[in-house]
């Protein structure tokens, strides 16, 4: 069929005044001309993304999120022929569409996961197991909207403890989400953790050994590896005693520890048994409320001093969880209001850190060569909020020579990518100046970082893993001092390093010194080759000193709770 010129011309004249309209800030007048190409272009994925992205420029975001459904759908469509869907038994057959979203999400496709999810959703599939895949779709491109939703009404129709931690975990994204999170996880533990079991005996030291259980699904395959294994390795075998409870012991070859109990078998009940004729005095939760989690024994008292550590710093809502342990750097204003635990703070940092590659050579910051530079975040895409998207809009209109770089596995969907692209485009970014890699592991993980000249870490929810690893490979990241005590973890990886020229109080200050560093690339240069003497210098690295800490302060709860002292007790 031969294009109409008249909707040719009509077309790019309105592409071309709605793109100026965005670079200039006109917000409404963008989403004029963006009304108009989706008029002219109803069918065309392009025009909802140009529509998403005007709604975001005006600060819509309830029409955005609308417009980026209708843009995503139309994008899956225009997959059908090279995915090969039968499109009759997409629109009839709720079994087929459930497939094709299992089999897109477990190829990290994740928006064609949730398209067909969708469909079999609507279609009657109402299985939990389901619910939570279809939400985890949205949640794996960033649409926290989306997975928020999906979440909650999961776990209003089934009720079930883990539906429920999913959609807790959703709360922490939304507006206002710490409070949100906070009251929702004791509306869980109210609702599910409520037991009464027998008391405890008290068990003086007496000069015997601290026995320490440490409760994960897993260890030496998941996150917690670099930040676990150090402290298993470095505790005191004559003054500690430690059990690791595990999924699958067979799992964890390299742990550490005087004896493993698999829990892969057990109910929670049966494991808080297991634990109690253990006689752990300290029980010590790394998971949180998160797939795998065992909070139900945490909830059933399965020790007399129990603690929240690592994988998971905001509350867990549970009355009978004493302890979480924070950093002096994350204590904000209202944040033991926040938890039912008491906030212990551990000094400079809440773990160590071990590299978990070999790390390769320091090499200068690669703008020195090419004149690009080079701003990257390897963070799941959940992260990225809108505040850090505008904020890091800002940084490349301020920076006419850069670049900026999403890795993670979820990336390689080419609907996360349309979508990522559209939201800076709201600021008037083109959009190849944002570009995407897949997953990487070993050497090829390792060598990425020599094409950073600058990690952005997002806010309110920073990165973990991925800012430790960068800045043990000499990438420098800047980070956001935020208002509450997540918003502040990449304090205790940065500012205890001493590099507080990465360090930023405002958003504000956070594009100034970007865009600062990025238009000094020999000052650049000699910061990167600050990065890795300065991080490996510090208390995150530092794994015996901080183990030793670690273990004082467990012994000084448990003789606490030995005389029947509470955690909040004075």
């Amino acid at each position: 069929m031969t294009a109409d010129p008249a909707l040719l011309e009509r077309v790019s004249s309105n592409l071309a005044e709605f793109r100026a309209a965005l670079r200039d800030a006109r917000a409404a007048d963008a989403l004029q001309f963006a009304d108009r190409l989706v008029e002219d272009l109803p069918q065309s994925s392009e025009a909802w993304y140009w529509k998403a992205s005007a709604h975001i420029a005006g600060g819509d975001d309830v029409g955005a999120a609308a417009a980026f459904d209708v843009a995503n759908r139309a994008q899956v469509y225009d997959l059908f022929e090279s995915l090969q869907i039968d499109v009759d038994r997409f629109l009839k057959e709720p079994a087929y569409n459930a497939q094709i979203s299992q089999v897109a999400y477990g190829n990290k496709l994740p928006a064609v996961a949730s398209i067909f999810g969708m469909q079999a959703i609507n279609q009657g599939v109402l299985d939990p197991q389901f619910l939570v895949h279809n939400g985890l779709s949205f949640q794996h491109q960033g649409r926290m909207d989306k997975a928020f939703t999906v979440f909650r009404d999961a776990a209003s129709v089934h009720g079930h403890m883990g539906v429920m931690q999913f959609y807790l975990y959703a709360c922490f994204f939304m507006p206002n989400g710490f409070e949100l999170y906070a009251r929702e996880a004791r509306a869980w533990a109210a609702r599910f953790g409520r037991f009464a079991e027998p008391p405890l005996p008290r068990r003086p030291l007496n000069g015997r050994r601290l026995r320490l259980g440490y409760v994960a699904p897993g260890i030496m395959k998941t996150q917690l590896r670099q930040f676990l294994t150090p402290v298993l390795d470095a505790h005191d075998s004559e003054s500690v005693e430690v059990i690791l409870y595990v999924h699958n012991p067979a799992d964890e070859a390299g742990a550490t520890c005087d004896r493993m109990v698999a829990t892969g078998g057990l109910s929670d009940e049966q494991l808080t048994d297991l634990i109690r004729k253990d006689q752990v005095d300290i029980l010590i939760d790394t998971w949180g409320h998160t797939a795998g989690s065992r909070m139900g024994v945490f909830a059933r008292r399965a020790a007399p001093v129990q603690i929240a550590w690592i994988n998971f710093v905001q509350t867990t809502g549970l009355p009978t969880m004493d302890y979480v342990l924070h950093s002096d750097s994350m204590a904000a204003p209202g944040t033991d209001a926040l938890f039912t635990e008491t906030v212990f703070s551990m000094g400079p940092v809440t773990i160590p850190y071990r590299p978990s590659m070999t790390r390769a050579e320091p090499v200068d910051t690669p703008a020195l060569q090419s004149g690009i530079v080079t701003f990257a975040s390897f963070n799941h895409p959940a992260k990225f909020s809108a505040e850090t998207i505008k904020a890091w809009a800002r940084i490349l209109n301020g920076c006419d020579n850069s670049i900026l770089l999403f890795k993670y596995s979820y990336f390689t969907d080419p609907v996360v990518q349309r979508t990522f692209r559209a939201r800076f485009e709201a600021y008037g970014v083109d959009a190849d100046r944002i570009v995407f890699e897949g997953f990487s592991l070993g050497d090829e993980y390792v060598q990425s970082f020599a094409r950073i000249d600058l990690g952005l870490d997002p806010s309110p929810c920073p990165g973990g893993t991925t800012t430790c690893d960068a800045m043990t490979n000499g990438v420098p990241v800047l980070t956001l001092a935020g208002d509450n005590f997540y918003a502040r973890i990449g304090l205790q990886v940065i500012e205890t390093a001493g590099l507080s020229e990465l360090v930023a109080s405002s958003w504000d200050d956070y594009v100034d010194r970007a865009i600062r560093l990025a238009q000094d690339i020999p000052a650049l240069n000699a910061l990167r080759a600050r990065i890795r003497p300065a991080f490996d210098a510090s208390p995150l690295r530092d794994e015996k000193g901080f183990t030793r800490h670690l273990e004082s302060v467990f012994v000084a709860m448990a003789e606490k709770a030995m005389v029947g002292l509470t955690a909040k007790a004075s």
